[in-house]
């Protein structure tokens, strides 16, 4: 009895992303090239996961400044638009479009992370010699490089991946691709955790140095031989380039655009006022260690990536995007009321639930409203690429001006007599009402579009099951 076709349908249907390699693009190589999302998500628990707690209560930076540093590398990438066309019509003699991206992205993220630690001892106060503002500047250089390079590998990444996969098979590779990110973010959490279980200077710098060679190593791994050669001749490389801003108005002209990147926009800021404080409030309120609100990322993580198999679900069911948009906000509200309960009632439990809520209904909001971007009509030059490099510009922006707001915000309270007052939690408390607010602001702006909302429920004839979606949030 021959038992492989049973076998091979028995592994498509309960292994989510069996089914995303092609003949041109085996999973090995899909596999393989997703290494650049696991030292990406490593960055991203460095940036916002670790070094915001450590810098806040191991070396006494005020949270304004350690909010507005870790705002720098979310800032620099509404640029990913603009990298993703520059990538899409890059001219080289070889013919490469993606790989010169994500390399330079690689060279960008090593430098960034290599001079970090030393930046942030010098910004801590730990110095020889004192020049005006040299810790601030080199913190501030450390962190923009850094955020350069995540903009530019990943952008180029997940380009590359889509070319290479087949219409049929693009939808789980950059689902897969998500995904993997989001492992990277879970396991780098609880690696980087372990190791500053007892914090040291020392300590930091060899984290933070191991973490830059380890991007460079899965980076090269990744790329190895997943671009072909094709060589352009020089009346191809003579042609002039598309315009971008003749693609970015086409793309402006369509009637839901702009409000959706209003609900973008705003239900981002909402979401991320608390990137900058939540290690801080559990280590400064609810008395946990470094390691202890490091694997807070983890938890987040963990509520994403359930966030994910949830809304795939629901979006082959072909519900409303807008409608699971929504649900992600009502989560939201939850997620925030536990985390601020969680110090009145000391409950570190209820901490790490609040945390693992923000993820979930972060990350049903996030897939949600991109998918919603995907699905718009395109007109004239705006294609589906630039509509994510719009959705990537509206969420990213917004995220740099929630955290530099809510480490200003916890300042200024703290600057008053509420804290002697209410509670030293009174900063922290005052942030995440605030969110509660802008959540309800985004339900609100959210309204039309879900009557307006249409979305084309799949034909199980020619729709293949699984968890996929055309482009994930990165």
């Amino acid at each position: 009895m021959n038992t492989a076709p049973l076998l091979k349908r028995l592994t498509v249907k309960y292994l989510p992303f069996a089914d995303a390699g092609s003949d041109g693009f085996p999973l090995s190589e899909i596999l393989r090239l997703s290494l650049f999302q696991i030292s990406v998500g490593m960055a991203t628990v460095m940036l916002l996961g670790t070094l915001n707690r450590v810098m806040i209560v191991e070396l006494y930076v005020p949270a304004m400044i350690v909010a507005a540093m870790i705002a720098l590398p979310v800032l620099v990438a509404p640029f990913r638009a603009l990298l993703g066309f520059r990538s899409d019509t890059h001219k080289s003699a070889i013919g490469w479009k993606r790989v010169p991206f994500i390399w330079f992205g690689t060279l960008w993220q090593f430098g960034g992370l290599a001079i970090m630690p030393f930046a942030l001892l010098v910004l801590g106060g730990d110095t020889l010699y004192d020049f005006p503002y040299d810790g601030e500047i080199l913190a501030a250089l450390a962190f923009l490089m850094t955020g350069l390079g995540i903009s530019m590998t990943q952008t180029a990444g997940l380009a590359l991946a889509s070319d290479r996969a087949s219409d049929e098979t693009r939808p789980r590779v950059v689902a897969l691709l998500y995904v993997m990110f989001l492992v990277g973010m879970g396991v780098s959490a609880l690696v980087i955790g372990w190791f500053l279980r007892d914090f040291t200077p020392l300590k930091l710098i060899q984290v933070v140095q191991g973490a830059a060679v380890v991007t460079v190593l899965l980076n090269l791994v990744a790329l190895w031989k997943q671009e072909s050669v094709r060589p352009m001749s020089r009346e191809e490389r003579a042609a002039p380039r598309p315009l971008f801003r003749d693609a970015w108005a086409d793309f402006m002209a369509g009637g839901q655009a702009g409000r959706l990147i209003a609900v973008v926009a705003l239900g981002t800021l909402a979401f991320n006022m608390q990137d900058v404080l939540l290690e801080p409030y559990g280590g400064e309120i609810l008395g946990l260690s470094v390691s202890a609100t490091t694997l807070l990322t983890a938890a987040w993580a963990s509520g994403a990536l359930v966030a994910f198999g949830l809304s795939a679900k629901w979006m082959a069911q072909g519900r409303d995007p807008y409608r699971i948009a929504a649900v992600g906000l009502l989560a939201g509200v939850v997620a925030f009321s536990a985390v601020i309960f969680a110090a009145p009632l000391g409950s570190a439990p209820l901490f790490f639930a609040g945390a693992a809520c923000i993820g979930f209904g972060g990350g049903l909001f996030a897939v949600s409203t991109l998918t919603a971007a995907m699905t718009m009509p395109a007109t004239g030059t705006a294609g589906r690429g630039l509509a994510l490099g719009a959705w990537g510009a509206a969420q990213a922006t917004a995220a740099g001006v929630a955290i530099f707001a809510g480490g200003t915000i916890r300042d200024a309270v703290a600057a008053t007599s509420l804290p002697d007052t209410l509670g030293p939690a009174t900063g922290y408390s005052m942030v995440y009402h605030l969110e509660i607010a802008l959540l309800f602001a985004t339900l609100a702006v959210l309204g039309p579009l879900v009557k307006l909302g249409t979305y084309r429920k799949p034909d199980t004839q020619t729709d293949k099951p699984g968890i996929g979606l055309a482009d994930l949030p990165t």
